[in-house]
């Protein structure tokens, strides 16, 4: 018999409050649980003791949850969190019509438990993945409309609605084409489609041109960083769990300096956002207090192992402290780990584990996606069979055929026209003298929210360098020919 088990609660679109979490906290803390974890699909795990010596366990725990109206599951997975871009909303390059109304209005628009994964996605951002849900929702160049991308149960095949699907019609959309798919028995697309429509009307729009995704760059998303005026603060930790103190001290922060919202990752870590500078000692106080380190380097931040897979996670560690010893250059990649043969990953470089001799040893096959784009979830086989002593060397082969790969691309691109100097026109540009940033009134400034077209001089004399905070007398007046590096 297991002493423990898995509790898993979804929080909607990797959303939610300090006064919740701190709830759900002082319920795990009193049934015994003293550090949890963060999940792929931005829910809530933990590990919770049958029975505790001090507290009622799992029974008193699962009380508390029903009593705070909490959802949860216990040892199961029937129903998958829907987890969303809003994470990287505001600090991360983003869509021009998103905003956290837009993404709120969908989440409360779900008046049940989808059994599919719904993924909501804004097209502009690669920090969470596009198609790793059943029900994946990108949005469209056009206002308040989405791309449908429907993805089957177990299967990497994915096809899309030939119409845009309205903001608020999202979630009956889904709540539609699950009652199709997990009732309707084998059926192709355009089955699926007509038997969706065929349910009622849909708010909708043609499709004119198709979606254009951003290629993969994962962002750094760790440590303290401005944006605009405030600041965000992400949380990685190395072994991708959280102890109850430390999360109670987050959340007791976030209520003093009014911060509403704790966001969670697909990578397992936290954002919390609308940090206000008076604040910011706050929460280096509390980083010291506990200890926690929030810049690793990117070469560690660029992986997604399953939930809960010791195995995995030490291979990981393994992997990254040779790529550390030999200074592996691993931007633009992200690697995933898969030790179960029914789990899924995200990754544009892909470790699967295979049992031999009838499961008594094990080696792993290493694949990596086409043109090493994670979204495209395609697999190409690299090297199969590989001791697990020789993974690093591999993943070390294949890095370098990625960068010769995009060298050869780079090459094939055809070189712009070279212009004569008189052709071209000498602009008036301004730079900061302490760290080079640049206003250029054609493009303004969005970090402080200049439009373009405004001209330097009548910037308000509080404007101040969106990169460093320096002066608006600290700017000078160069050519677009003189700029200092």
């Amino acid at each position: 018999m297991r002493d423990y088990s898995l509790l898993k609660i979804n929080l909607r679109g990797g959303i939610i409050s300090p006064g919740t979490l701190l709830q759900v906290l002082a319920a795990a803390r009193e049934a015994g649980v003293r550090e949890l974890s963060f999940g792929a699909r931005q829910q809530l795990l933990m590990w919770v003791k049958s029975e505790t010596v001090r507290g009622s366990g799992i029974l008193e725990l699962k009380t508390q949850l029903k009593q705070l109206k909490i959802d949860f599951e216990l040892e199961s997975d029937q129903f998958p969190n829907i987890i969303s871009s809003y994470c990287a909303e505001e600090v991360f390059p983003t869509g021009q019509w998103l905003s956290e109304g837009i993404y709120q209005d969908i989440f409360d628009g779900f008046e049940y438990q989808p059994k599919l994964k719904v993924n909501i996605s804004d097209s502009f951002q690669s920090f969470t993945p596009f198609f790793t849900g059943n029900l994946n929702f990108i949005a469209s160049e056009t206002q308040n409309f989405w791309y449908c991308y429907v993805r089957f149960k177990q299967s990497n095949k994915i096809f899309r609605f030939p119409i845009l699907i309205y903001t608020l019609e999202i979630p009956k959309v889904c709540q539609r084409i699950e009652e199709v798919i997990l009732n309707g028995g084998e059926m192709n697309e355009n089955e699926v489609y007509e038997a969706v429509i065929a349910k009622g009307e849909i708010i909708s729009q043609v499709i004119l041109s198709d979606l254009q995704l951003p290629k993969f760059s994962l962002p750094y998303y760790e440590g303290f960083n401005r944006y605009g005026a405030k600041t965000w603060l992400g949380i990685y930790r190395r072994n991708e769990t959280f102890t109850i103190d430390f999360l109670e001290e987050i959340c007791k922060v976030c209520v003093e300096t009014k911060v509403g919202q704790i966001c969670t990752t697909p990578w397992k870590s936290l954002i919390i956002k609308n940090i206000e500078n008076q604040d910011r000692q706050k929460w280096d106080s509390l980083l010291g207090k506990f200890g926690v380190n929030v810049r690793h380097a990117a070469n560690e931040l660029n992986w997604q192992v399953e939930d809960h897979s010791p195995e995995g996670l030490s291979l990981k560690k393994a992997i990254i402290r040779e790529f550390d010893d030999y200074d592996v250059r691993t931007f633009g990649l992200c690697f995933a780990v898969q030790t179960r043969s029914k789990s899924e990953v995200f990754g544009s470089v892909v470790i699967k584990k295979r049992a031999i001799l009838k499961g008594i040893l094990s080696v792993f096959d290493i694949y990596h996606t086409t043109d090493f784009n994670p979204n495209t979830r395609e697999l190409v086989l690299f090297e199969k069979g590989v001791n697990k002593a020789h993974v690093p060397e591999i993943l070390q082969r294949l890095s370098k055929r990625f960068y010769a790969q995009n060298v050869r691309q780079e090459v094939a691109i055809p070189k712009p026209k070279e212009r004569k100097v008189s052709d071209l026109q000498i602009v008036k540009i301004h730079q900061c003298k302490t760290c080079f940033t640049i206003y250029d009134e054609r493009f303004g400034d969005s970090v402080n929210e200049i439009p373009m077209g405004v001209k330097f001089a009548n910037l308000p004399s509080s404007y101040c360098c969106p990169v460093c905070d320096g002066e608006k007398s600290e700017f000078i007046e160069v050519e677009s020919e003189g700029l200092l590096f």
